[in-house]
Parts: structure tokens; C-alpha cells; sequence
């Protein structure tokens, strides 16, 4: 089986290709400033070509369906709805805070994930490596940090990763001490390959999604749907 991923999540997004076999066939990664629609498709295009595949040797695609960017998200589900029908194929929603939890697949600590929520609030979940997966420890919400770090203290040592850790980490550390573990600066975003792989085994379980209902997972509601009520 082999399955294409788009991560556009984040400014940092990108596409990757696995293969249930291979692995990781091919990965690349996008700063993206402009937005992800200028970029997507001819990346899309040339990370098929550098594998040496077209589009129709792909069996699955994948996409990251939130929380994070609203835009980003909007760009990723729409590429993804375009290419299944271009191509009959079936799709995979893919949880973006497990997507990152799957940075550190080898973790017997609890992972924190948080992104910037904006208005001092961050997207977070707590995520726990069993055998099967990623248990959720606490489920992924728009929370304040303070709020969010109160609830923590059951679960020992953390790692804590996502831009949300980056941009609160005096408050975390300052709360939680040498209890807090923060990942290094290449694990702080979701991977391509992490989204690619999470949606490789929810395809293996038969865990496919219908194209003409997919919708972002923004958890809150955009800014321009809140000043439109």
C-alpha cells in the first residue's frame, strides 16, 4: 500500500509518500510564508516524480485535518477531495496532534502537543504510547496554558513539542520544572512522513473517510465565523 500525505497544518508543511513495504519513499518539506496553495500541487508533482511514481501508483491519500492553521487546513482537505476524485482513490483524515505525538513512537513518557491557538490559548492534547498507538491522556481542546499545565500533575515527566512549546515555554518550565522535557527544534512540527504513516494505518484498518464530507476539526470556531453570529 502506498500513501501520499499532505501536511499543511502549520507554516511548515510538505508532502510525503510511504509504502507499507519501503517505508518512507520520499519526504519534502515547505516554509511556507505565501500560502500553502501556491506551492501544494508542484510539490505534490515533483516529490512524484523524484520517487519515480505518478499519481495513480498512489493507493491512499492523507491529509491533516486539525486543529492548526484554518487556511492551511482548508488548502490541505481541498487538495485532498481534488485528488480522490481525480483518481477514484480513497482518503484518510488524519488527527494533526497525534500526527506530531507519532514524533517520538519510542516515548514512555506522556507527550504534550500544543500549536498556537492564538488569543494566549494553544491547541493541546496529551498522547501516551501503548502497543497499538497513541492513547489519549487528555483529548485535544483549545485551552489556556496555566489552565492546561494545572491539569498535569498525575502524569510525571512530559515531553512537550509544537510550536506551542516553543512559544510558552517559560510559563511550562517555570510550572513544571525538570518535569518538563521539550524536543529538539526538528521534532517541534508535524512531519509529512508522521501524517503519512498515521493515515497508512488507519487505511489498514479500514479506517477511510468520505470525501464529499470531509471538514477541518478547527475544534473552535474561525474569527470570521464568530463576527458573522
Amino acid at each position: 500500500m502506498r500513501v501520499l500525505a499532505i501536511e499543511t497544518s502549520t507554516l511548515l508543511g510538505g508532502v510525503a509518500v510511504v509504502d507499507d513495504g519501503q517505508g518512507l519513499v520520499a519526504e519534502a518539506r515547505l516554509n511556507v510564508r505565501t500560502t500553502h496553495s501556491e506551492r501544494l500541487m508542484p510539490e505534490i508533482d515533483r516529490t512524484l516524480r523524484l520517487a519515480g511514481l505518478r499519481l495513480n501508483d498512489i493507493d491512499v491519500f492523507a491529509a491533516s485535518s486539525g486543529p492548526g492553521s484554518f487556511t492551511g487546513l482548508r488548502i490541505g482537505l481541498s487538495t485532498l477531495k481534488g485528488l480522490a476524485y481525480a483518481t477514484g482513490k480513497p482518503v484518510v483524515a488524519v488527527p494533526t496532534l497525534e500526527a506530531l505525538a507519532w514524533n517520538f513512537p519510542m516515548s514512555t513518557h506522556p507527550v504534550c502537543v500544543l500549536l498556537d491557538a492564538r488569543k494566549k490559548e494553544v491547541y493541546a492534547g496529551v498522547f501516551l504510547r501503548e502497543a497499538e498507538g497513541f492513547r489519549r491522556l487528555v483529548p485535544e481542546q483549545s485551552v489556556k496554558i496555566r489552565e492546561l499545565l494545572a491539569g498535569l500533575g498525575d502524569y510525571g515527566r512530559l515531553i512537550f513539542s509544537g510550536e506551542g512549546a516553543l512559544l510558552y515555554r517559560a510559563e511550562i518550565s517555570e510550572i513544571l520544572g525538570p518535569r518538563a522535557v521539550f524536543a529538539p527544534p526538528h521534532l517541534m512540527v508535524p512531519m509529512p512522513s508522521g501524517t503519512a504513516y498515521l493515515g497508512m494505518m488507519k487505511a489498514m484498518k479500514g479506517q477511510f473517510d468520505d470525501p464529499a464530507g470531509l471538514r477541518p476539526f478547527y475544534i473552535r470556531k474561525a474569527e470570521a465565523e464568530l463576527k458573522a453570529l
